[in-house]
């Protein structure tokens, strides 16, 4: 796991605008899709689901389903992505198999990090690092937790919140190994232009 990490929120993508705004992101160099909708129906979100991964299939990325491990479990996503109120870490496990790819939010967090890996999450998501348009409310973490976590984990870890290809490289410097992004890609006019300017940060580490 290694490049952008778009998120694509159905907040910001409306029904017909999520697949075309999803595939221009991956033309742009997304490595990582995660499909994260609160608003729509079962079978809006499973018809919705089965297209995303299928592009990502097509495009060679990870495609992730936010919150929903049935959902994952249905469309066969790469994996999910749970929250601190979400499904237990086993019980995702159990249901989506060995390897499924399991991420946690850890937000600012080392104790809840720690406990993540000691239940089997695959990957860390730390932030947010900036002030977030998506959520205004979210705790802050500094560049430092990605070093103290960078030495502690061997796994791979994801920076959230507030992340522009101005502010980017100082996280990936710290230690983060993906940058995950909502406004910063899917709520701009030239959503592949954007994608670029992220993915550029990291093969500028080349």
């Amino acid at each position: 796991m290694r490049g952008l990490y778009a998120i694509a929120d159905t907040g910001y993508l409306q029904g017909p605008d999520l697949a075309p705004g999803v595939e221009r992101a991956l033309r742009g160099g997304a490595r990582a899709i995660q499909y994260r909708d609160k608003s729509g129906s079962a079978s809006e979100r499973a018809r919705r689901a089965e297209v995303l991964r299928a592009l990502c299939t097509t495009y060679g990325a990870i495609f992730v389903i936010n919150d929903d491990v049935e959902l994952a479990r249905t469309v066969m996503a790469d994996g999910v992505h749970l929250g601190r109120n979400d499904a237990p870490i086993g019980a995702a496990r159990e249901a989506l198999g060995a390897d499924a790819l399991i991420g946690v939010s850890c937000y600012n967090d080392l104790a809840r990090a720690q406990w993540a890996i000691t239940n089997g999450a695959d990957y860390l998501a730390f932030g947010s690092f900036f002030p977030s348009r998506t959520k205004p409310d979210a705790v802050r973490a500094a560049p430092e937790l990605l070093r103290t976590a960078r030495t502690r984990f061997d796994v791979p870890l994801v920076a959230i919140g507030g992340i522009t290809p101005d502010n980017g490289a100082g996280l990936l410097e710290a230690g983060a190994d993906m940058l995950a992004v909502v406004s910063g890609v899917f709520d701009q006019p030239d959503i592949e232009r954007a994608a670029r300017r992220y993915v550029s940060l990291f093969t500028q580490r080349e």
